[in-house]
């Protein structure tokens, strides 16, 4: 291929991924589905601009090693140690019992032998690390507690490769067990002697190795350092027959507690993101559509057999492992695909003649496609089944409330746990509700008596016993239900004093004729990290306490002045003036806080 051909393809990689991505973004399909079908299209079973997909899914698989190399970075090794159950109960159950699932479902629903069928369950169980990690990344959830259970099982399936592949020597017709063969206990004690050689370099080389780097000042050697050891951790873990991201996520895990680790993530970032979209075209490239043409319901009714088997797996150990009905619904169409690996342990299998060449095409093909399917149908899981499902938990009737006590606490969350806790601990006696179940029955195994229930319904807090109550506090970050909350509340007792959780300023002057005390979510915290910061900065202490009581009043006193002009009918002032005499009153803030800073202790 020449500089012009080359130039050409390069363009048509670039306006592929810069004008179908976006698009596929835009209208809710997600960014991993439009990876896919833009390679497709310009792949060599599309508009043929490219026949050699394998040299791109090559290059393109440094993008999955960068990326959990990341992930790695953000989970610090007391957080993996504390995960260990998760990756070695949780994650060796479901591959286990899904395995076994799919192989059965190969058998006796597909028709196929034995051998095969194990052979491709067990690639289908290793669920593509690529593909679901940047379906967590794109949701945010990659360090919440569901996001760690299943990152916990892409783990454990990450290291599974190796038994598999000792399988598949063990089940091979050749003459696997001559003296040229190397002996299953090297393998394992080679694999457990990278993994030390690999811990031994993070605790001991890498950090000198950053240190050293960061005299030079060259943000592109710390880069270069950064790729460096990304790509020896993972040679090295494939040497063992392990896979190159697991070698990159370890390096990752050894830096997370250096000082250098942020850079690293802002380094690797833009590489990361580009190379992972690489990588979903070249998946998406890969799918051989004359094949899949040829044995079309073959190979369809394949994938909606393995996907369905595995996903049955995967949502019985979720219900098992005690997980909501929601979480592991979730797990089920996110995991349910095959992963990349498969490709490795077909081809193994195929090179040793446990499977055909037929079967190897085919459950690539299988493979290919359940990643082209997994997020449409994620996508049907989200838009169809989530929202009748959280109707329906919403639809379950209320808890009886049979104690009517002084103080009403509505929401159960961050906020609300912490004001309950200071009231019960100070000897008052509270009436928690909350209309999360899971929250409610997880809350009760730490001995927190609280109810189920939905608090904008008017019969609800009748029930609570509002028209006698004390006080009520509203803790929930719903805005639209808030203000529901607040208004019935008002309606059955309009001399109750009332606290609110409020989401901003505009909210809390929504709020401020009909309640006594509106508490900003981030106000406060705010407040106390602007301290902080002055406190580092060498401020006295004495000053710092006084400017952040006047910056505390001052605020208080423009919010009450405001709340004169606001109309909550249109959301806004009743009169214009009021920019002007908000930028007054910062100006004669600022001036005060700088008499403040200036005068002599």
């Amino acid at each position: 291929m020449n500089a012009e051909q080359q130039s050409f393809s390069l363009l048509v990689l670039l306006l592929s991924m810069v004008l179908i991505v976006p698009f596929f973004k835009r209208v809710g399909l997600g960014s991993v589905l439009g990876y896919l079908a833009a390679g497709l299209l310009i792949g060599p079973f599309g508009l043929k601009f490219f026949n050699d997909f394998k040299a791109i899914l090559q290059i393109a698989e440094l993008g999955v090693v960068i990326f959990l190399f990341v992930i790695g970075l953000e989970m610090k090794p007391s957080q993996l140690w504390q995960l260990r159950k998760q990756i070695f109960g949780l994650g060796l159950l479901q591959v286990l019992t899904c395995c076994g699932l799919i192989t059965l479902a190969g058998h006796f629903a597909l028709g196929w032998a034995w051998q095969t069928s194990f052979i491709i369950a067990s690639g289908f169980v290793l669920t593509s690390t690529a593909i679901v990690m940047a379906i967590l990344s794109e949701r945010g959830e990659t360090n919440s507690v569901r996001g760690r259970k299943i990152v916990s099982i892409l783990l454990l399936e990450d290291l599974m490769i190796v038994p598999l592949l000792a399988i598949v020597s063990f089940l091979s017709p050749l003459q696997t067990g001559s003296e040229t063969a190397t002996p299953i206990w090297f393998k394992l004690l080679a694999t457990v002697g990278a993994v030390a050689a690999l811990i031994v370099a993070g605790i001991w080389l890498l950090n000198p190795l950053f240190r050293l780097l960061a005299q030079t000042k060259l943000r592109e050697i710390m880069t270069a350092a950064a790729l460096l050891v990304v790509v020896s951790a993972g040679m090295l873990m494939e040497s063992v027959g392990l896979s190159t991201a697991m070698g990159a996520f370890i390096a990752g895990v050894l830096l997370s507690n250096s000082s250098f680790r942020h850079q690293l993530e802002a380094d690797l970032e833009p590489f990361r993101g580009l190379l992972l979209g690489l990588f979903f075209l070249g998946v998406g490239m890969s799918l051989n559509v004359p094949l899949v043409l040829n044995n079309f319901w073959h190979i369809f009714l394949s994938v909606l057999v393995l996907m369905m088997a595995n996903g049955i797996g995967i949502f019985f150990i979720a219900k098992l492992t005690k997980s909501s009905l929601e979480e592991a619904l979730d797990r089920a169409f996110v995991m349910a695909l095959g992963g990349e690996f498969a490709f490795v342990l077909f081809s193994a299998a195929a090179n040793q003649q446990v499977i055909s060449d037929q079967a190897q095409a085919n459950g690539t093909a299988i493979i290919v496609l359940s990643m082209v399917l997994s997020p449409i149908l994620i996508l049907g899981y989200k838009f169809v089944i989530l929202p009748r499902l959280r109707k329906e938990e919403t639809a379950q009737p209320n808890d009886e409330i049979n104690d009517q006590l002084p103080i009403i606490l509505i929401g159960l969350g961050r906020m609300g746990q912490i004001v309950r806790e200071l009231l019960v601990m100070s000897g008052y006696q509270v009436t928690v509700i909350d209309k999360n179940i899971q929250m409610v029955e997880g809350m009760a195994t730490f001995n927190v008596k609280s109810y189920y229930g939905d608090a904008t319904r008017p019969e609800l807090l009748a029930t609570a016993g509002i028209e006698q109550a004390a006080l009520l506090i509203v803790a929930i970050d719903s805005v639209e239900n808030t203000n529901l909350i607040v208004e019935n509340a008002r309606r059955l007792n309009a001399s109750v004093p009332i606290i609110v959780r409020t989401f901003d300023r505009r909210h809390s002057l929504t709020l401020f004729e009909k309640t006594e005390i509106q508490v900003r979510e981030t106000f406060d915290s705010a407040l106390r990290t602007g301290k902080q910061a002055l406190l580092k900065m060498g401020l006295d202490e004495e000053k710092v306490e006084e400017i952040g009581q006047l910056y505390f009043n001052k605020d208080h006193h423009n919010l009450c002045q405001m709340a004169e002009v606001y109309d909550p009918n249109i959301s806004g002032f009743k009169n214009q003036p009021l920019k002007q005499m908000a930028i007054e009153q910062d100006q004669e803030l600022t001036r005060l806080i700088q008499e403040i800073v200036n005068r002599e202790a």
